[in-house]
């Protein structure tokens, strides 16, 4: 995850202004699926969900041992989704007794379920973040979920968060089909007084993987990349500081990098050590998935990749387990990457990007990311006698 929004509220006073030091999370992120049923269908479900019911799912009860674990093991934050997270019965007990833990406790849902009922004990719960999935306005998002009247619903769940005091944000997925949606999802943004905007990039897994062909084009992305950061850091120009963050393609790291030196040149010597320190990827190290059926995943979009099950072993143990050769790879400083991500200049940045993609496209979890949206020029490849690197083709037409 890039948080788009501290790193350039830490440059909003200046090239000579504090270096925030970022301290290295306790344990990882965990991003939980407690139940795999939605009442929708969406076009990009990494989950493949369906509103049916799902075999084998942890009961309330391994739910809450595994809690335990994941206390002990250091876990800061836990994300609750699904499918439908909204759909399991005992999801406000889980929630509750995540807060009163002490875990910072977000719940991912597409909205439509928040009703005038059930706000009250939402509030109560005292979520630190709810996200709601938006894929465009009207009928675009409509569209996606594959529900006549969904965006109409996801939009009153967010009015309702808001109005009860709750934090809420937009969770958007940027592919060909929707990027024309963006500027309106960013007024949308400002006119509903909303807290937060998530964009993530198309990731090949799931329901998303099986359509591919409707990522978005590299240069449509680096178009919704250049309209977030203008719009994020207008924001803080503003004294309004909107939270802007994007997920699933860590070149987004560097092309911030590319943006300030073409718009805030005198700030580039305060971004560069900052981004080193955030690293890029943090699949297997600092961000986690548990499924529904209690299998752990590096995360959420490695669904068809188990290191184990917390059935039949603590959480703890099986993300400490190396002798699994993703999970050793994934783990190591500089990851075994292959192509033209072995050979990127910014490697210390983006930490090799998305290993998903390689996997999926490949078979390969080291082979280059088939998602980086930059240059040859933009990672290094090309060097001043405008001569490529040997064995790499030239992809600056992106």
């Amino acid at each position: 995850m890039f948080r788009l929004t501290r790193f350039l509220k830490a440059l909003a006073d200046g090239p000579e202004g504090m270096r925030p030091q970022v301290a290295p999370p306790s344990g990882p992120v965990v991003i939980w699926n407690l139940i795999r049923r939605c009442n929708l269908t969406c076009k990009h479900c990494y989950s493949t969900s369906a509103d049916k019911t799902f075999a084998g799912e942890l009961s309330g009860e391994e739910v809450g041992s595994v809690m335990e674990d994941l206390k002990a093991f250091g876990v800061p934050v836990l994300i609750l989704s699904g499918g439908e997270p909204l759909m399991r019965p005992d999801i406000f007990d889980i929630s509750r007794r995540s807060k009163a833990m002490g875990f910072y406790t977000a719940l991912s849902t597409n909205g439509t379920l928040i009703s005038e009922d059930n706000i009250g004990e939402i509030a109560s719960v005292g979520y630190d973040y709810v996200g709601i999935s938006l894929d465009g306005i009207a009928g675009t998002h409509d569209r996606f979920r594959r529900r006549e009247g969904a965006f109409d619903e996801s939009l009153r769940g967010i009015r309702l968060c808001r109005e009860a005091g709750v934090k809420v944000g937009i969770r958007f997925t940027l592919t060909a089909e929707n990027a024309a949606d963006l500027p309106g999802l960013l007024r949308l943004m400002e006119a509903e007084r909303i807290d937060k905007f998530y964009l993530s990039h198309l990731n090949y897994a799931g329901r998303g993987n099986k359509n591919r062909a409707g990522d978005a084009h590299f240069r449509v992305t680096r178009l919704a990349m250049d309209l977030l950061i203008e719009s994020c850091w207008n924001s803080i120009r503003r004294g309004r500081p909107k939270e802007f963050v994007t997920g699933n393609n860590d070149a987004d790291g560097v092309f911030l990098l590319h943006w300030i030196r073409r718009n805030l040149p005198d700030r580039e010597a305060k971004l560069l050590p900052m981004l080193r320190r955030w690293g890029g990827n943090a699949s297997g190290v600092h961000v986690a998935n548990i499924d529904n059926l209690g299998n752990v995943h590096p995360d959420t979009m490695w669904w068809d990749y188990n290191l184990g099950n917390v059935r039949d072993r603590p959480f703890s143990s099986i993300w400490r387990d190396e002798s699994d050769p993703l999970m050793a790879g994934l783990k190591r400083k500089h990851r075994p990457v292959e192509g033209r991500c072995a050979q990127c200049g910014y490697r210390d940045i983006c930490g090799g990007n998305s290993r998903t993609r390689a996997w999926q496209l490949t078979g390969n979890p080291w082979a280059e990311d088939p998602g980086c949206y930059l240059t040859d020029e933009e990672i290094g490849l090309i060097g001043k006698n405008n001569e490529h690197t040997p064995l790499l083709k030239k992809r600056s037409s992106r």
